[in-house]
């Protein structure tokens, strides 16, 4: 059971990376979504992470973000030290930054325990998200790997599943993993939530520091030897990260762990959404009675007889007439219309894009 000593040897990794392509022209790859207000709370979403995990770490946060964010993640995040915003010269995806920030923990304190959270994900119910981390790291005392898998509300097709084997003595509600499922056509998802078995994988993950990498090195002992060479002499940061391994830490530690029986699932009952496109973003923003959602400055969006999500972030006025769940977002220079149904397809506009040679847009 969760110990006062556990949670003060717990600190929060947020990796803030990649472009959010699917929420273009508002995210982009020079100011990704995580660092806009996608809410309409007030704060931006990775500003919003930490604050949701601060009762949790207080100060203990490490930060992982991109050399092109680093000076925008710190304005944002002025309170955190400056050695806790850990800048990546290059993507080299989940595993890498996730891991490097264990190496530097396993260093100072063999025993710390590490959660991994998204810094662009929406999450409600802040004493249920608590409660799930708490257990989580409880369990991951006990040297397994922990995921917090998301309760599904509906047979989704966009996100992985983690499939839940038998309840673990002593713990309320964690479970072990049978295993790691990909992204399924949606019979297999219905089956899938119709079960009982499954919830969403939300990439939560909570474990000892020296347990990842350890797990990690069984199956890619050059990127766990790498991450630790780092972590030992930062100074060969830029001389060791290019030839990193690039891989997301599911395929790298959680799969093959998981066949190993030595990852475990805490269910998160809490509200959660990872903004993936503008149909999840359109179920956030709250919707006024005539139908239409505006993220921004409602006076200037005039509808009738029309509903969807208008983003007015230029501050021109919009008008939608007789439309049914339309996407509007105008940025100044650049204006997507499309509606909800097609709110996956906007990545592919981003890949024109570039193949026209209008890297500036994206």
């Amino acid at each position: 059971m969760e110990t006062p000593e556990a949670m003060t040897q717990f600190w929060a990794v947020v990796p803030a990376g990649g472009a959010g392509t699917r929420l273009w022209p508002l995210s982009r790859a020079s100011s990704p979504k995580f660092l806009h207000d996608l809410t309409g709370s007030g704060r931006t979403l990775i500003q919003a992470t930490i604050d949701r995990l601060a009762p949790l770490v207080d100060d203990r946060v490490l930060v992982i973000t991109g050399a092109a964010h680093e000076d925008a993640v710190r304005r944002q995040l002025p309170a955190l030290d400056r050695d806790r915003v850990i800048a990546e010269p290059s993507p080299r995806d989940s595993m890498a930054a996730i891991g490097l920030a264990a190496a530097l923990l396993e260093r100072d304190d063999p025993d710390a325990v590490l959660g991994s959270f998204a810094a662009d994900h929406v999450i409600s119910d802040q004493a249920a998200f608590e409660a799930g981390v708490r257990e989580a790291v409880s369990v991951a005392q006990t040297g397994v790997l922990v995921t917090i898998g998301i309760e599904p509300t509906f047979a989704a097709t966009g996100f992985g599943y983690i499939r839940a084997g038998v309840a673990l003595a002593g713990f309320e509600t964690a479970c072990t993993v049978k295993e790691f499922v990909e992204k399924p056509d949606a019979e297999r998802a219905a089956g899938y939530v119709a079960s009982g078995e499954y919830r969403w994988n939300g990439g939560m993950f909570v474990v000892r520091a020296s347990v990842l990498l350890d797990l990690l090195a069984e199956n890619h002992p050059d990127l766990a030897a790498g991450l630790r060479a780092i972590a030992a002499d930062p100074a060969r940061l830029g001389e060791l990260w290019p030839d990193l391994e690039k891989i997301a830490i599911d395929h790298a530690v959680a799969e093959p762990a998981a066949v190993a029986g030595r990852v475990a699932v805490v269910p998160g009952r809490f509200g959660w959404d990872d903004i993936g496109d503008y149909a999840s973003l359109g179920s956030i923003v709250d919707a006024a009675p005539d139908g239409i959602r505006v993220l921004g400055e409602d006076a200037l969006v005039i509808r009738k007889d029309a509903s969807g999500l208008v983003i007015p972030a230029a501050g021109r006025t919009i008008a939608v007439v007789g439309l049914e769940n339309i996407v509007v977002v105008d940025t100044g220079d650049a204006l997507l219309v499309t509606t909800y149904e097609h709110a996956q397809d906007v990545k592919a506009v981003v890949d024109a894009l570039k193949q026209s040679g209008r890297a500036d847009l994206t």
